[in-house]
């Protein structure tokens, strides 16, 4: 169940300084994380073939991200899916099946068997066996028959820039071998799109799924000598923002994939026009609503039932009621008590009166009847019933408010010697000299106590004289203590958060004492009745509890209120230190709204960890422009690489020979690939180039109409014009020349001039 709430207040205008935690918000705008990107069942368009005669070529648009396939007669490509098979046994029919493109996200089987045709990061076909299942899926996909033991169809495909000629050999073998094509032709896929947007001279950036490619074009030929490639592309983007987000919320409870970061990539990213000025400024809290982008996972929250105000107040009142009725109870009970502990009162000290002018034999058994040993023990029961007599009447009756202190203890059998006195009068002193011991101690208490209270009045008066003859000093040493006591918390917090880490040192050493505690000497094996166990014979022994329990490095110390003590030293600082104020203080530091850390994490609103909603959210804000900007800046991704300002002023200055090219591909320079489709790409580019250009230099950047898909249209329009028959290997030259024999164009790898 996945639960989405909203907060909204009505807005306010501001009047002065106020307090954000207090202000009002717009509503919080969440957009939820993508969905599985499993399109279901897709008829597919299998009435192509027949509606194509035999010289209409197959356009294949063979990208790392995604295969666009379509006959070169159609204006859009008829399929389109991702470059890769699923592949797995299912063991319910006993056969191996296959899901590619967007089935192969059918359920969580298919999506742990997904594997790429292509190296990761490149554009270099290196998974063979994939490859031919995208192949056998995008024929049968266009319908073709496959009658006559082949596709009967031209095709044309596109490659990347600098195409490694084994991976050339081996598609041109596949093709030919596998699928009968009767001819082939290659071509760049950003040199297709420029052509079908009408360029002739200019410079083309092409920033794809893999690599950012900058190719000079004069006069229709690309300078391929002067082309230069940036190793950033779509895919590198991913995962640089998954590792951002990785580090941002270590303990994210919900699964980030691959296709929802590429999302987030694609609707949340923008290219800053001002990097450096707008990181600084970024999370500060005007306008942080609008630039902080959450990203809503789902969630189970517990659905709390709220009871009306009329039900909460029956409730309170009959709790209350119930809480009279118990206290009226108690209150019986303990007067009946005390009635019964006055009667049992008055018995014994009836008795005890009884036994005044009686014999010895008539006292003894007077005080067995009621199982006393002694008089002295009869005289005790009485003294104790008459103290709790009196603790009760004071508290439940209303007897004497201050009742006189007990008087000092006497012990006169402890001054007589043992030998003077019989059994009777030896327990009695045995028990005089208990009282004593206990009387002697509660005095030395007390004691302690004056003597403490006096030592703290002292320390406070010389505290307070030494603020007064050097308050300079007197405010070095509190600032000294404060940070003594901050860095004393700091160490509390991170021994008890690596406690919680099994890898952390402190985690290890707890282990290792948990271990060495079964025997003093591991590796043995303990003999019964063999080892003598003196545990516990030495004191210090009891520290291990501690050491377990609490962290090698706790002490008693460590057990007291640290925060207590700190914010008796910052009212201190606040009263006498003029350069010390609320802000400076730790609870305030603490603020969500003054941390920049909780901006960065949480956004401009408070975070509640209890709640699963907010516990499932991620909050894109630096990450928006951090990531566009690595074409830009390749170091702060740590690439060691010039940006794409540095490699156009480098090709337009030192990779063209004359001053008239110069002019021709400044005049057009032409942006093609989904990575280009970043909003302010084309705007940062020219603003970057004028920068470093010479002034007189007119610069042009042009956007393709459709910078995804013109690269395939491009290739559609190249394979129908009447000239391009003549740049495709048939088979037969195949089989005289071998799959090595490439025809040059203007479009390819090789060109002709």
């Amino acid at each position: 169940m996945t639960i989405i709430h909203t907060r909204y207040t009505d807005a306010v205008p501001s009047k002065g300084h106020f307090d954000r935690r207090l202000s009002p918000k717009p509503l919080l705008r969440v957009w939820p994380a993508a969905e599985s990107p499993f399109r279901g069942y897709q008829p597919l368009p299998v009435d192509g073939y027949a509606q194509t005669s035999r010289d209409t070529p197959i356009v294949i648009d063979n990208g790392a991200s995604l295969l666009r396939a379509g006959w070169a007669s159609d204006k859009s490509p008829r399929v389109n899916f991702p470059a890769t098979v699923a592949r797995y046994r299912d063991r319910k029919i006993n056969k191996t099946v296959s899901y590619v493109g967007y089935n192969g996200f059918a359920d969580a089987t298919t999506r742990g068997q997904i594997r790429n045709a292509f190296e990761p990061g490149s554009s270099i076909v290196g998974n063979w066996d994939v490859m031919e299942g995208l192949l056998d899926y995008t024929f049968v996909s266009l319908g073709v028959s496959g009658q006559d033991g082949g596709v009967g169809r031209p095709i044309v495909m596109t490659e990347p820039v600098a195409n490694l000629a084994y991976s050339r050999n081996t598609m041109t073998e596949l093709l030919f071998e596998c699928y009968s094509a009767p001819s082939i032709a290659y071509g760049i896929d950003s040199l297709f799109s420029y052509k079908f947007n009408g360029g002739r001279s200019g410079l083309v950036v092409s920033s794809s799924h893999t690599a950012t490619h900058l190719i000079p074009v004069l006069d229709s030929k690309p300078v391929m000598s002067s082309a230069t490639r940036l190793n950033w592309g779509g895919s590198q983007s991913v995962d640089y923002l998954f590792k951002l987000l990785k580090l941002k919320y270590p303990t994210f409870p919900g699964k980030l994939t691959d296709y929802q970061i590429e999302e987030m990539v694609r609707e949340h990213c923008y290219v800053s026009q001002q990097f450096d000025h707008e990181m600084n400024t970024y999370l500060d809290w005007s306008g942080l609503e609008d630039r902080d982008h959450v990203i809503q996972y789902p969630f189970t929250e517990q659905v709390v039932i709220e009871k009306s105000e009329e039900e909460l107040a029956r409730i309170a009142e009959r709790k209350r009621e119930g809480g009279r009725r118990l206290q009226e109870q108690a209150a019986k009970m303990r007067l009946e008590k005390l009635i019964r502990k006055e009667q049992t009162l008055d018995y014994y000290k009836d008795l005890q009166q009884r036994l005044l002018n009686q014999t010895k034999k008539e006292i003894k058994r007077l005080l067995d009847e009621d199982e006393f040993k002694d008089e002295n023990q009869l005289e005790r029961t009485i003294q104790e019933i008459e103290k709790s007599i009196r603790k009760a009447r004071n508290k439940d009756v209303g007897g004497l408010e201050n009742p006189e202190d007990e008087a000092e203890p006497t012990f006169p059998l402890l001054d007589v010697a043992d030998e003077d006195l019989d059994e009777t009068g030896l327990k009695e002193k045995r028990h005089q000299r208990l009282i004593k011991s206990g009387y002697e101690a509660r005095a030395r208490a007390k004691a302690e106590k004056q003597l403490e209270k006096a030592r703290v009045a002292e320390e406070e008066r010389q505290d307070n004289e030494w603020r007064e003859s050097d308050l300079q000093g007197w405010l070095e040493e509190r600032r000294a203590a404060r940070q003594t006591l901050l860095q004393r918390i700091k160490e509390r917090d991170r021994l008890k958060a690596d406690l919680g880490n099994r890898k952390s040192l402190a985690s290890q050493m707890r282990m290792k004492t948990l271990a060495n505690l079964a025997s003093d000497q591991p590796g043995k094996k303990r003999r019964r009745g063999g080892d003598d166990d003196n545990f516990g014979a030495n004191d210090d022994d009891w520290g291990v509890y501690r050491t377990v329990a609490m962290g090698e490095h706790s002490d008693d110390e460590e057990e007291e209120d640290l925060g207590a003590g700190l914010k008796g030293v910052e009212a201190q600082l606040l009263k006498y230190d003029p350069l010390f104020n609320e802000s400076n203080t730790m609870e305030a530091q603490s603020d969500w709204s003054q941390s920049l850390i909780h901006a960065f994490l949480r956004g401009p609103r408070p975070f509640d960890p209890e709640s699963q909603q907010e516990a499932h959210q991620v909050h894109l804000n630096v990450e928006r422009i951090r990531v566009p900007e690595v074409v830009f800046q390749p170091s702060i991704a740590g690439l060691d690489q010039a940006g794409i300002v540095d490699i156009a002023a480098d090709i337009t200055t030192h990779g063209l020979a004359s001053v008239r090219d110069r002019i021709n591909v400044l005049g057009n320079i032409f942006l093609t690939g989904g990575n280009t489709m970043f909003a302010g790409f084309e705007e940062r580019l020219k603003k970057e180039l004028r920068a470093v250009l010479p002034v007189e230099a007119a610069i042009n950047v042009q956007k393709a109409t459709d910078p995804i898909l013109d690269a395939w249209r491009g290739a559609a329009q190249w394979a129908t014009a009447p000239k391009s028959s003549q740049n495709f290997v048939t088979k037969e030259e195949y089989l005289e020349k071998g799959s090595e024999y490439m025809k040059e164009h203007n479009l390819g790898n090789a060109v002709a001039f």
